[in-house]
């Protein structure tokens, strides 16, 4: 399942400028002075609402089909692999020390693991997601 990817509706503001909502993330509302801008901010927005859902321990929705005068906007691809691990945790009622004791690392460092805006390294993730009965794959598109 791809969660790295929303459609964000980009409507001009009367006072000048784009507001842009996220359908799929409520989370996520910017605006930009230009188009330019708002995709911009619109990306940080995005990231930046990623974290209510790490926080909270919660599901991130998938995300749903574009619609006509929408704009796909995606996440690094860090923080895509992290909402999947977050997803992956969550389904399966995973306490963090338990991951933490199945990969034979501290409990800190799955703090680290789950948060989105933290760098991680790709292999490190790969360990976890296999803690978790699962493989990171890449894919080339």
């Amino acid at each position: 399942m791809n969660r790295q990817t929303f459609p964000a509706r980009f409507e001009p503001d009367p006072d000048g400028g784009y507001v842009v909502t996220f359908r799929d993330i409520p989370e996520a509302i910017t605006q930009g002075d230009t188009m330019e801008e708002a995709q911009s901010m619109a990306a940080d927005a995005l990231l930046t609402a990623m974290d209510f859902y790490f926080e909270d321990r919660r599901l991130v929705p998938a995300p749903s089909a574009v619609q006509p005068g929408e704009i796909m906007v995606s996440l690094p691809l860090s923080a895509a692999a992290k909402v999947e691990l977050l997803n992956l945790v969550v389904e399966q009622n995973e306490r963090p020390i338990d991951l933490a004791r199945k990969m034979n690392i501290r409990p800190q460092e799955v703090t680290r693991l789950l948060d989105p805006k933290h760098s991680t390294k790709i292999d490190t993730l790969a360990t976890a997601f296999s803690a978790l009965g699962k493989n990171l794959c890449l894919t080339i598109c």
